[in-house]
């Protein structure tokens, strides 16, 4: 069906080459000593519509952090959905407190707010929404929600850079929001993570933990908080800053195609978009999903119709293999030395967990298509569509 390829990830020019250059040889790398990660700090809280950002390491350590911040103390429960990177239940571990798994809508694959209401307990303190793929969680009834349980919400933003619930960037309506420069992220210097908030208190406390537990009053060897060295370089925020010019036409471009992609894929049997409509007015499409259905392909197994997708020159995944309760780390509560659980709960357990929609998305629906092959034109979409018609129309040779 296709022999070009898609647009690559990521995307660079020489502006990008000059920027590294001059950080280079200014000599000043790290952030106590250059500008740039304090520039990028302002002008990604103002993409985002945040009071504050706080530049880290990574996306990852950007939850830990805010988690920390939050005040959760050992043996406190957080929820979080299944289907996501492990990294959102293993900062909670991080933090010494305890994931509970809330299952994913089948319509959006992000929590609900009725979802999680079933699973707060006396123990709960916290709930990470994750906006996934790009796609925000429906957050006015999340955080109605949280506030009637004086819950703090965390959104795990890192895959909605630029992406709008009702008109308002995600990353700035909870407490706290995270975000991810990691490779194949909408907004990258290959690796990376912030913390935005609009909250002072917040912002000082994660602020604080990101450097050695230093406060801006303080001396250089006075550290007030169990706080590490996470602090972003001068290096990725030249280049963030420099990537940040971009963002906004290449996420306007993503959701335009995202949304054509919906409008024709609907029109072929057994394939399913994930649903818009519930409070997004913009989609970052970190990756777009559709659900696929083998009974409308005459059984044909979801594996062997990404390989034919593949055949046809079309980039794809079949995403995650398990969801997170499944993994090794949460059978066995590999957790090392953060045993918190064992005086609020000693007899955990995530064996019986069990969540059936993230466990289908896993094992049969989702397909999902990297969020490069959205840069594409029309005609790109067009191939999709053409590629994924003919397996349909010739699904009995596949078989």
């Amino acid at each position: 069906m296709r022999t070009e390829p898609y647009p690559v990830w990521p995307v660079f020019d020489e502006s990008d080459e000059d920027v590294l250059l001059a950080v280079l040889r200014s000599g000043k790398w790290g952030r106590n000593e250059g500008t740039r990660v304090n520039a990028f700090e302002v002008a990604f809280a103002a993409y985002q519509g945040a009071r504050y950002c706080i530049a880290v390491m990574n996306g990852s350590v950007a939850l830990r952090i805010a988690l920390i911040a939050a005040g959760i103390q050992e043996g406190d429960e957080v929820i979080v959905p299944p289907y996501t990177f492990i990294a959102t239940a293993s900062s909670v571990i991080e933090a010494n407190a305890v994931p509970v798994f809330v299952d994913i809508d089948p319509d959006t694959y992000c929590l609900t707010a009725q979802g999680v209401e079933a699973s707060i307990t006396d123990r709960t303190r916290a709930i990470i929404p994750v906006h996934f793929a790009g796609q925000s969680v429906d957050m006015d009834p999340l955080m109605a929600l949280a506030d009637r349980h004086n819950l703090v919400v965390i959104e795990d933003a890192a895959h909605a850079h630029g992406a709008e619930y009702k008109g308002q960037r995600l990353g700035s309506i909870a407490q706290m929001g995270c975000f991810s420069f990691q490779s194949t992220k909408n907004l990258t210097a290959g690796e990376g993570g912030a913390i935005l908030t609009n909250d002072e208190q917040y912002e000082r406390m994660c602020r604080s933990l990101h450097t050695c537990g230093r406060l801006p009053e303080g001396a250089w060897y006075e550290h007030y908080q169990p706080g590490g060295n996470y602090r972003m370089t001068e290096f990725q925020a030249g280049l963030l800053l420099n990537q940040l010019t971009r963002l906004e036409e290449q996420t306007k471009l993503r959701d335009r195609n995202g949304s054509y992609l919906n409008q024709r894929l609907v029109e072929i049997p057994g394939i399913r978009p994930l649903k818009r409509g519930l409070g997004e007015t913009r989609h970052a499409y970190h990756l777009y999903i559709f659900r696929y259905r083998d009974s409308a392909f005459d059984g044909l197994p979801r594996d062997r119709f990404l390989k034919a997708l593949t055949a046809e020159g079309i980039p794809n995944l079949s995403g995650y293999g398990k969801p997170i309760y499944r993994q090794e780390l949460f059978l066995k509560l590999v957790f090392g030395p953060y045993t918190g659980y064992q005086h609020s709960q000693p007899d955990l357990d995530y064996a019986g967990v069990y969540c059936p929609v993230s466990e289908t998305a896993c094992s049969e629906e989702a397909c999902w298509l990297p969020q490069s092959v959205l840069l594409g034109s029309e005609k790109d979409m067009d191939d999709i569509v053409g590629a994924i018609s003919k397996i349909y129309e010739n699904r009995r040779e596949l078989l």
